[in-house]
């Protein structure tokens, strides 16, 4: 590949005089960005005409999209094939605006496709300045032609620029366009954004981006479609003192205030990324690239870099092993963002990041903190080969990205960390999660038709559990034999489509050459065949097993059974699926089933387990003959069971209660053996299927019996935990074990654990005594936390709130501001509330998990539902269209609604905002409905016999 060039410091200051002067102009010329949004209206601004907001030629009001410009996708008719940007993004108030901005040129070389007399391209929130009397400079390239320009409008609905020509451009010509332009650098997280911290006292701020999906086009004006991979040449102009940083290396290695990059490799609008900030960084090196972690200079200077550093490099290599592919670019750069709204984003040789998942500081972060520093570094680093070297050709098939490398990172992640054991989370962090969201009527396939996912929110609709986790099981254990432990499916498949663009078939077609070309490898249907029905049709199915007979048939799984399926399925719902089982503790040799299929049957004593290690994406039902015996074994002697099959046991069966499958006190039953329990999967995934009872109960009078049952059954694990840490003053030595203590001390809490409620509380007492000292150990802290502000009042509210504003670690910080919302007291909830609108208090990025977290508490859920109802237009407007988390927001505050009235509520929510909208939120809204539906009819049900059942089991012990 090619390594860039190289220019002189005098050189570079020469070239910096030219483009100052350049982009003096360019102010001189540039609109004022209104924030008020009345930029586009027809009048001059501080001397220059604005773009109107309309086709001079055609209504906005049509409700069927005729002319080219009403289309969220853009034509076929231009193909770019490089960009030329420069850049200048002041870290300073504009005195005359306000406002933080930025100013920039753009000349992008395309090729005419198909004959036209126009140009459609993305642009959105930019002030263009008229060159020669209009918005954009066409010239035509190796003796073309280029047209005049006849007008052009801003298509505000559709983000574009249109240019109508007064003669048309000819197909396989090339020529360039050129825009010069002005933005504002905003604090939305959105495109070229602002980010402000504050450090050795004062305040700074970096110039930073992220352009997935649709927001590159805030930048500058671009074909935005991942389909459109072009090669970009981006400089960057900034003041001395300050690092400019983009995708590829600079060119010239001094301090000065241009900084060139070497051209990228063909790629697409998304994946760009250019920041300005006065960071520091740490270096490495692999195989001749560097790796570069930057970040606060405080944060790098005390080492927070160090952990993240030192995994890159070995998963750099077994990811060129296991693609069996050179890493694709000149060096990798990694940056923690103080703002920044995705976890981390893939950008291709310059990832970005929340500081929380990439920084960690071993005296104050806990396991988990460096767990996800871990997994999401894998996650990313998996991406510069399945998404960014080879990407998907529309967002419809976002898994095609996400879905591979949310499978790779744990294989990058367990060679980094073999001890471990980091796949055996997969079941808890992927594979639970999908099927609580898949298993709803209102769920989606992995590929959605194209005309589906066309406007930006239905775009950011699509980043969500499915397409991030479904594919891993589906792919690992479907074909695992002929693709993922052949290295020759992946290889080819690069190979064939780098710096290009497929679709989910052309997966397909190398995985099938890979069957095909494995020895001894065979499947009953084609690749086709099989992946077809997981990935064009939604949901999964459940398997239900008769044990007498050895019969095994399918069904389609849905949270709601009487719930109406409106979306057609090309398979009607059946799925190929693979019965990995095992009989009295034996494995026994694998089926596929496709409507029936068969088993020998179970005879006296010996049990059943079908899914065995969960290897298949489904549910398992049996012959309640057959769940009896396989509740003896956990009793009896759990450990003969596999454990990822010990929770997958409890995760079944109490979805099957949901499922109205089997008697709503079977989970209750499962849930006796958790006293012998010490693993901290199966403990987890109790955990989490019980939570729902808490939910459902936890404002009710069938509350007090569940909770004194649980207390029962968490106390052994909390007495366990503090006898072999000798009282708490130790660690436990194992990765999932010290998880499991954290569970032990939080449940018990939560359950009202008399000496749990004292440990916790005298430990942040001492704290609050010594300011300086915290004497809570990183793994405990938010628990510990949570549980004392629970206890508390306002003194421990407020000492929590002051070391959280004092916090200059970003994981401490998070862990204070989830515990905040764990107080009882609902005027410090409320008060709570009114801060998670205030970026002077919570950071942007923040604000929509702060009142997720109130909504968690008890006491906080219906002052969090109120207070987003009085407050949707402002929370819609500044915080929702295109934010990821914006569906986490309604699916956060209303997971506990099982009323008729909450429902109501839910119904009015919906009608009342109608106009205002819910961008990315709109299905999280209809799947509130749905699973509040659902929660209403599984109450009314099973209340009764869940408290007849722990009123006859209660037993009183002495806590």
């Amino acid at each position: 590949m090619a390594k860039g060039f190289y220019i002189s410091k005098n050189m570079g200051l020469a070239g910096l005089l030219i483009g100052a002067v350049a982009v003096v102009i360019i102010i001189a010329l540039a609109a004022v960005y209104d924030k008020e949004k009345t930029k586009n209206q027809n009048k001059p601004v501080d001397g220059v005409a604005m773009l109107t907001t309309a086709s001079p030629t055609t209504s906005s009001t049509l409700s069927t999209p005729k002319d080219p410009w009403e289309h969220y996708r853009l034509p076929d008719s231009l193909s770019p094939v490089s960009y030329n940007i420069t850049l200048w993004p002041r870290l300073v108030v504009n005195a005359s605006t306000g406002l933080y901005i930025f100013t920039g040129q753009s000349a992008v070389v395309f090729q005419c496709k198909k004959d036209t007399d126009l140009i459609v391209i993305h642009c959105n929130k930019l002030n263009l300045t008229l060159l020669n009397g209009h918005h954009a400079r066409l010239t035509g390239l190796d003796g073309a032609t280029a047209p005049t320009v006849k007008t052009s409008w801003l298509q505000v609905k559709t983000e574009y620029l249109v240019i109508q020509l007064n003669g048309k451009l000819t197909a396989g010509k090339s020529y360039r366009l050129s825009t010069d332009f002005q933005g504002e650098l905003a604090d939305d997280l959105k495109g070229f954004y602002r980010s402000e911290y504050t450090e050795d006292g004062g305040k700074k701020v970096v110039a930073t981006s992220q352009m997935q999906a649709t927001f590159a086009r805030k930048a500058f004006p671009c074909f935005d479609e991942p389909a459109m991979k072009a090669v970009f040449h981006i400089t960057l102009i900034h003041q001395r003192g300050t690092v400019a940083l983009s995708n590829g290396r600079d060119v010239d290695g001094t301090e000065v205030t241009m900084t060139r990059f070497e051209p990228t490799k063909r790629m697409s609008t998304y994946l760009l990324a250019f920041i300005v900030s006065d960071f520091d960084h740490i270096t490495g090196s692999i195989e001749n690239n560097n790796v570069r972690i930057w970040a606060r200079r405080k944060a790098i200077a005390e080492g927070h870099g160090n952990y993240a550093l030192n995994v890159t490099g070995p998963m750099l290599k077994f990811f060129q092993r296991y693609y069996n592919a050179s890493y694709p670019l000149s060096k990798s750069d990694q940056i923690a963002l103080p703002d920044f709204n995705a976890g981390a984003m893939e950008n291709w040789g310059l990832i970005t990041y929340r500081e929380t998942a990439l920084l960690y500081d071993p005296a104050i972060s806990s396991v988990g903190n460096k767990e996800r520093v871990l997994t999401v570094v894998a996650h990313e680093l998996a991406h510069m080969w399945f998404g960014n070297l080879v990407t998907l050709r529309w967002w419809n098939d976002l898994w095609l990205n996400e879905g591979f490398a949310s499978y790779v990172e744990y294989l990058g992640a367990d060679y980094a960390e073999p001890t471990w054991n980091i796949k055996e989370q997969t079941i808890l962090n992927d594979v639970h999660k999908v099927f609580a969201v898949d298993a709803l009527a209102s769920s989606h396939p992995l590929s959605r038709k194209e005309e589906e996912v066309n406007q930006p929110d239905e775009i950011s609709e699509m980043f969500n559990t499915i397409s991030y986790s479904k594919v891993l099981y589906v792919l690992e254990h479907l074909l695992q034999q002929g693709f993922l432990c052949s290295r020759t499916s992946p290889t080819s498949y690069l190979n064939e489509f780098a710096f290009n663009n497929t679709v989910y078939s052309d997966l397909w077609d190398h995985l099938q050459k890979a069957v095909l070309t494995t020895p001894g490898m065979s499947l009953p249907h084609t690749v086709h065949d099989i992946m077809n029905r997981w990935i064009l049709q939604m949901g999964f199915p459940v398997v239900t097993i008769d044990t007498a007979t050895g019969h095994i048939t399918q069904k389609h799984f849905l949270l709601d059974p009487d719930s109406v399926v409106d979306r057609p399925s090309p398979y009607n719902y059946t799925w190929l699926v693979p019965i990995k089982w095992m009989k009295g503790g034996v494995e026994r040799e694998q089926h596929w089933l496709l409507q029936e299929t068969g088993i020998s049957n179970a005879t006296g004593s010996e049990w059943v387990l079908a899914n065995l290690n969960v290897s298949g994406y489904y549910r398992v039902n049996y012959d309640m003959d057959n769940w009896e015996r396989l509740l003896n074994q956990l009793t009896t002697d759990h450990t003969v069971i596999p454990l990822i099959n010990r929770a997958q046991i409890v995760d079944d069966a109490f979805n099957l209660i949901i499922y109205y499958q089997v008697p709503s006190v079977l989970i209750l039953y499962i849930t006796r053996y958790l006293s012998q329990e010490r693993d901290y999967i199966p403990w987890e995934s109790a955990l989490r299927n019980l939570n729902y009872y808490i939910l459902m109960f936890d404002r009710g009078q069938a509350y007090g019996v569940l909770q004194g049952y649980l207390k029962m059954q968490i106390t052994p694990l909390f007495e366990y935990f503090r006898t072999i840490t000798v009282d708490w003053t130790r660690v436990p030595t194992g990765h999932n074990d010290q998880y499991n203590q954290i569970n032990a001390i939080s449940f018990a809490c939560r359950m009202g654990v008399e000496r749990c409620r004292v440990l916790t509380s005298d430990w942040f007492r001492e704290w609050m005594l010594n300011p300086d000292h915290n004497p809570i150990h990183p793994n405990l802290k938010t628990t510990v936390y949570c549980n004392a502000i629970a206890a508390g009042g306002v003194a421990e509210w407020d000492f929590a709130w002051q070391m959280f504003k004092n916090a200059t670690v970003a994981t401490e910080a998070a862990k204070l501001r989830s515990s905040l919302a764990c107080t009882k007291v609902p005027w410090l909830l409320n008060r709570y509330l009114d801060y998670s609108l205030d970026p002077a208090k919570i950071r942007k990025q923040d604000c929509t998990s702060t009142i997720n977290y109130i909504a968690g508490n008890v006491v906080g859920m219906p002052l969090a539902w109120d207070f987003i109802r009085a407050r949707w237009n402002y929370i819609y407007t500044e915080y929702g269209g295109g934010s990821f988390s914006f569906s986490n927001l309604i699916n956060g505050v209303t997971r506990r609604f099982s009323t008729e009235f909450e429902l109501k509520q839910l119904k009015q929510f919906k009608e009342d905002n109608a106009r205002v909208g819910f961008g990315s939120g709109t299905l999280a809204l209809e799947q509130a409905i749905e699973r509040t539906t659902a929660n209403i009819k599984w109450v009314a049900e099973n209340q009764e016999h869940v408290m007849k059942w722990l009123r006859n089991n209660e037993k009183v012990i002495l806590l």
